[in-house]
Formats: C-alpha cells, sequence, structure tokens
C-alpha cells in the first residue's frame, strides 16, 4: 500500500463577510474550500492548481493550520492533526514547513539572513554548532555563497531569497512542505532554477512537497500529481501526464490551451472561457462552471452539483459531461 503522508478528508473552511452586520443565521459566507479530500504519498510533489481566488492557497495554509477547518479532517502520517490542540501542535510544525510566495515578505527585513537562519535553531532548541553547520550545507546547496549569510533581505534579488527561503524550510529537517506559488514573483530567467531545485529536493532527499500554482506547465514540468481546483472544489485530480494528455474537465481544457506554444510550428487553439466567474458567497446548487462551460446543458448542470468521481487509473472528475466519456 501507498505510504501516505497527508490525508485530507472532506475539508470546508468559509470565511464569514458581513460580520457583526447579520445574526448567525442569515450571515453570508465566502465557500474558500469546500468538501476537499485528497492524499499525498511520501516522496511525491503534488500539484494544486487554479485561477487566482480559486481557494488553492487556502488549501495548503489549511493542511499546515494556520488557518482553522470549519470541518473535515487532516491527517498527518495518520494522526488526526485537525483535532489538536495548539501545544499539542507545536510537536508536529518542524516537520511540516512552508515556502511563501513573496520571498522579501517572508524574511525579517531588520535581520541579516544569518540571523534569521540562526533564530530557528533557538526556537527548536538546536546546538549553536549543529545549526551553524546546517545552515553552510544547505547554503552550498542551493548554489549560494557563505557571505549572503551577512546580507539583509533587501540587498538580494528575488532568486536569492526564494533559495534561501527554501533552504530556511529545511533546515529543520521536515517530512513536508507546501511550496505556495514559490515561483510566481520572480522572472522566467530564475524560475527554472528555482523548479529544478524543487525537482533535486525530490530526488536528492525524497522531500514530499504540496506544490501550489496557477501555472499548468510549470506544474506539468515539477509535479506526480494534480489537483485543479475551480471556486473552492476541485474538479479534476490525477497523474500530471494523466489529466494533461486525457482532460476530462473542460476547465482544464481551457488552462491547458491558455499554455503557451512549446514550438513556432505547434498548431494550438486557445480556449477562451466567456461568462464572469460566479460568486463564491452562498454557492447555490449545481455546478460552479456552469455559466463558464462551452459543455453546459440545461437541467442538470444547473440543479445538481457534480461529485468527484474515479472514472479509471487513478484519474478524477467533477463533471455532468466530461470529455471523452458517458455522462457520470
Amino acid at each position: 500500500m501507498a505510504d501516505k503522508i497527508i490525508e485530507v478528508r472532506d475539508i470546508k473552511k468559509y470565511f464569514r463577510v458581513d460580520k457583526g452586520k447579520l445574526d448567525k443565521a442569515r450571515a453570508k459566507y465566502l465557500h474558500a474550500v469546500d468538501h476537499v479530500s485528497f492524499s499525498i504519498e511520501r516522496g511525491e510533489i503534488f500539484g494544486v492548481i487554479g485561477e487566482s481566488g480559486s481557494g488553492k492557497s487556502t488549501i495548503g495554509r489549511c493542511i499546515l493550520r494556520l488557518l482553522e477547518i470549519d470541518s473535515g479532517e487532516i491527517l498527518y502520517n495518520g494522526t488526526n492533526i485537525s483535532e489538536l490542540s495548539a501545544k499539542q501542535m507545536k510537536q508536529y510544525r518542524r516537520n511540516m514547513q512552508m515556502i511563501f510566495q513573496n520571498p522579501l515578505a517572508s524574511f525579517n527585513p531588520k535581520k541579516t539572513i544569518g540571523a534569521s537562519f540562526s533564530e530557528i535553531g533557538k526556537v527548536y532548541k538546536i546546538p549553536k554548532a549543529e545549526i551553524d553547520k546546517k545552515i553552510h550545507e544547505l547554503v552550498a546547496y542551493i548554489n549560494l555563497t557563505d557571505d549572503v549569510l551577512t546580507r539583509l533581505p533587501k540587498e538580494l534579488s528575488g532568486g536569492q531569497l526564494q533559495r534561501l527561503a527554501i533552504a530556511r524550510a529545511l533546515l529543520v529537517q521536515p517530512e513536508f512542505i507546501v511550496a505556495d506559488e514559490p515561483v510566481s514573483a520572480l522572472d522566467v530567467s530564475v524560475q527554472a532554477q528555482i523548479l529544478n531545485l524543487m525537482i533535486n529536493l525530490k530526488k536528492d532527499k525524497g522531500q514530499t512537497i504540496l506544490f501550489i500554482s496557477h501555472d499548468l506547465t510549470v506544474v506539468r514540468h515539477v509535479c506526480d500529481k494534480v489537483a485543479v481546483v475551480y471556486l473552492g472544489v476541485i474538479v479534476e485530480m490525477g497523474s500530471t501526464e494523466d489529466v494533461y494528455k486525457n482532460v476530462m474537465h473542460p476547465y482544464t481544457q481551457a488552462l491547458i490551451s491558455a499554455k503557451p506554444k512549446e514550438h513556432p510550428l505547434e498548431e494550438k487553439e486557445r480556449i477562451l472561457l466567456e461568462g464572469e466567474v460566479p460568486n463564491a458567497i452562498n454557492v447555490k446548487e449545481g455546478c460552479r462552471f456552469a455559466n463558464r462551460c462551452p459543455r453546459f446543458k440545461e437541467g442538470l448542470c444547473s440543479e445538481r452539483t457534480p461529485k468527484l468521481k474515479h472514472v479509471g487509473g487513478g484519474h478524477y472528475v467533477a463533471c455532468h459531461y466530461p470529455i471523452g466519456q458517458k455522462n457520470i
């Protein structure tokens, strides 16, 4: 059986948008994450992809309990961490780290990189000699020199800072890392370096990573599996190559069509989605993608919410009329 390090079971996270204005019974909630389930196997890179506002970053923060879920379960190595107190959760923090989207904002601007790294050793009570040795090893691993440790964050480039953010996450040797759009704030010329570093983490250290992105090209290059998220729900999930080559959901198809050509002679047609993204507040029954979907049919699509169902080979889709399949 597969060794699952993370299991997400039917989690929900709603944000109240009219707090203090109405009584709870009449309150309005933004459905950021709505009945999401998936698992991540040890040593794999699992991608979560979607447009801005789809809820992908919220999923990552819920797994690490930077946000508390409203219902559902989050299992880490079989332990339901969603039920643990803050004190109980502290022992798991060392094994679960995060790489944030903006590397500059994730470092203390008044401290040198070396001071920020050393502070982590103090928090986790790691002997100074041990933490210093680890810092120098990791700086070399990310192809930087020790002089970066004496500099302030503002004195470094975005690519250098993001590599240092990865090194910082690795400093306490975590089993699991959430990487929240780690290359979106970087120049294209620097992105490849960071992506290759993520791949090397898997090869060299067997690192397990939840990789959040809005770019399917990036996800295909890095991830073993992918979950496509739209307005807080997973609409398609499976191995990255299978989802890419045997796309079944119209939303995934549109995301793939937006990918730039890999060769000047490549023939491809861009699928432009019409209609506005629906409101995620107090979502009604029916498919959330219905008003933008080219396969929309009145009745089933507008009246019944499609469930995520297995269609073979570890491939899942939530669509009443999936591409290449009969109704499911």
